[in-house]
């Protein structure tokens, strides 16, 4: 099947001073290595640089980067200063950006308009061409189907996958084609394989709106394009008169679904090649398979595995974090011979990976983690919520603040934080943590009996270590169940480490206060 001819368009990159400005992928280049852009600013400099034969002025922009909205001149200037500082401009030299006083900007540098023909070719299902799609995982997300009668919230089809395409992008681990050229595929027939080859991604995301009576019905798929499989769907139906607030719950749903589902596929796949044929993604992804299994022997595999990503490429931001983890992990959890050299790595590393993007929320998880081992839980909550500013949908970022907000002694604050992750992630490899923080906060806070009720669920939860059955013992021995913590007590030195207060404070730092005189009190009656 012929896929929309319109595809026939050129495709083009601007280049100048080093950069190479790429509308379909969405980035910015200097030497061939992606710049962090905030994507705001890289649509602006889109706006400039696409248009350097004239000058654009203030209405436009507002028009273009917002939307219409009314914006200070602020917030203009703003964005200018991002868009020269992220091409080496600055507002004295204004050798690339000119200001226009009074009526707008141009871009002045030398611009040159490379076109490329064979990216652009349409391909048919039968085309023996193969696909090249980025290294990195890379997903289109394609207008919405409106199915049956026309009904009022018909524009969600294609306001929704606008949305989507602008969150996915802060997911910052995936490739997003822009909307010009994911939107020009309108068929009520989507041949996934097709769409993939020809827009050289490895995922699609299509949905459907359907108005039914006084309710609306949206549906949304993800599928993989090499095999054509669907890995993940769901349905989503509310009432007409609230599409505010549904709309709000299926961009939030499909994000987290998103950042979950993906890495599993990805890792998947991976596992069916032998390491040494593996590329950085591939290793990346599995390696955050064996990451999250929390035992010695894995998380030394992970750590490999980042190791290898990294040899491939070394400005690769998440492969950093992940061996930031690693390292945390082995500082959080196994009993390391010097605690003080894990932290220090598990901090360098999460470093590293902030300079190699600073707009990856995963980076900032990684710092923010690394300064609670540190004691210094108010830096962790900045880290953390950097994280979430950069991606708010980001369960395991808004998982970590719920739990430095808790050490923090905000008990409130930090329930609601891992209540809103768990709704955003209800699956997550890390949801015994979730659960666990939920149960601590309660416990801190008088909730004695549901914070023991949590406390033992997050214990009986898929991939909860020892300090998680700690958790449990404190919940059930503030419950008044002695034999029962007792019992955990057991289970949480199974491993062969014996539990101590000093061990699980170093790990959680409580600040002083009310929660933490609770806590040491418990450890130290369950004699540890």
């Amino acid at each position: 099947m012929e896929i929309a001819s319109s595809m026939s368009s050129d495709v083009v990159r601007y280049e100048f001073e080093g950069f190479e400005l790429d509308p379909a992928r969405f980035e910015l280049r200097r030497d061939g290595a992606a710049v962090p852009v905030e994507p705001q600013v890289l649509s602006l400099l889109l706006l400039l640089v696409s248009n350097s034969e004239r000058m654009i002025d203030k209405d436009e922009i507002i028009e273009k980067i917002w939307g219409g909205r009314i914006v200070s001149e602020t917030a203009i200037s703003s964005r200018i200063k991002s868009a020269r500082q992220a091409v080496g401009d600055d507002g004295k030299n204004q050798r690339l950006i000119k200001t226009v006083h009074g009526r707008g900007f141009r871009f002045v540098g030398n611009v040159e308009s490379v076109v490329d023909r064979a990216a652009a070719r349409p391909m048919s299902a039968a085309d023996p061409g193969q696909s090249t799609a980025p290294e990195r995982p890379s997903i289109a997300v394609l207008p919405f189907r409106i199915v049956g009668q026309p009904g009022p919230h018909d524009f969600m089809a294609n306001a929704l996958p606008d949305e989507l395409i602008t969150d996915l992008a802060r997911l910052r681990y995936l490739f997003v084609i822009a909307r010009g050229s994911s939107f020009r595929f309108t068929s009520h027939e989507v041949d996934v394989k097709a769409i993939g080859n020809t827009l050289k991604v490895r995922y699609i995301l299509t949905g459907s709106v359907e108005s039914v009576g006084k309710e609306v019905v949206i549906r949304v798929e993800l599928s993989d394009t090499r095999s054509g499989e669907v890995i993940w769907n769901d349905r989503y139906r509310g009432d007409a008169t609230e599409a505010s607030g549904l709309r709000e719950t299926i961009i939030a749903s499909v994000i987290a679904n998103v950042e979950q589902r993906i890495p599993i596929h990805e890792a998947q796949q991976a596992r069916m090649l032998p390491e040494t044929q593996l590329d950085a993604w591939s290793a990346y992804h599995l390696g955050l398979d064996h990451m999250f299994r929390f035992n010695r022997a894995d998380n030394r595999h992970a750590a490999e595995l980042f190791k290898r990503a990294i040899e491939q490429d070394a400005h690769f931001s998440r492969a950093y974090g992940g061996l930031s983890f690693t390292h945390f992990q082995n500082a959080f959890l196994h009993d390391p011979e010097d605690h003080g050299s894990e932290v220090a790595a598990a901090k360098a590393l999460a470093e590293r990976a902030i300079q190699c993007d600073a707009l990856d929320p995963f980076a900032h998880f990684n710092m923010g983690r690394t300064h609670w081992l540190e004691g210094d839980v108010k830096a962790s909550i900045g880290s953390l919520e950097h994280s979430t500013i950069l991606s708010p949908n980001y369960a395991q970022g808004v998982y970590a603040k719920a739990w430095a907000r808790t050490l923090a002694g905000d008990s409130v604050g930090g329930d609601g934080d891992a209540v809103l992750a768990l709704s955003l992630s209800p699956l997550d490899p890390l949801r015994f943590a979730m659960v666990g923080t939920r149960a601590f906060a309660h416990m801190t806070s008088g909730k004695i009996e549901s914070g023991a009720q949590l406390a033992e669920q997050a214990a009986y939860t898929p991939g909860a270590h020892r300090h998680i059955k700690v958790i449990a013992a404190i919940g059930t021995h503030l419950a008044g169940e002695p034999d029962k913590a007792r019992k955990w007590i057991v289970r949480a030195e199974q491993g062969g480490i014996k539990a101590s207060s000093a061990e699980f404070l170093r790990a959680f730092p409580f600040a002083e206060g009310e929660a933490r005189e609770i806590i040491e009190r418990s450890l130290k009656d369950l004699g540890l």
